[in-house]
């Protein structure tokens, strides 16, 4: 089961690469629920993609450097650059900790750092 999520995951993540945000989504259970620790909480499926319209003014570029997957979970760690407001773009490093419901993406606890804050 847990390598199964795994392949979920990697086939989700390429469809916000591509910018398939809705092929992304229907990766999610409806009610998903996406906490960005110390930022904000998103739940359901309309309130990922008002963020994502927002956010992701073009596709994120990504790089995942580990997949840790048990159970249920399968935890993602790695680095992500994306345009903010300005058209500048910004470098992040994350840890993306999901929980998987019956083959679907139910929880997302996502851990995002600015690179720049880091130094």
């Amino acid at each position: 089961m847990a390598e199964h999520n795994k392949i979920i995951l990697e086939k989700a993540n390429a469809a916000v690469t591509a910018g398939d945000y809705e092929a992304f989504l229907s990766f999610c259970t409806e009610n998903t629920r996406w906490v960005f620790v110390g930022d904000r909480i998103l739940q359901g499926k309309d309130a990922v993609r008002e963020y994502m319209s927002v956010t992701y003014l073009e596709p994120p570029k990504f790089r995942v450097e580990h997949f840790i997957a048990e159970g249920d979970f399968v935890t993602a760690i790695g680095s992500i650059s994306m345009k903010d407001a300005d058209g500048e773009m910004k470098a992040y490093a994350y840890c993306d900790v999901w929980r998987f419901q019956e083959g679907k993406m139910a929880e997302l606890k996502a851990f995002v750092i600015e690179v720049d804050a880091m130094s």
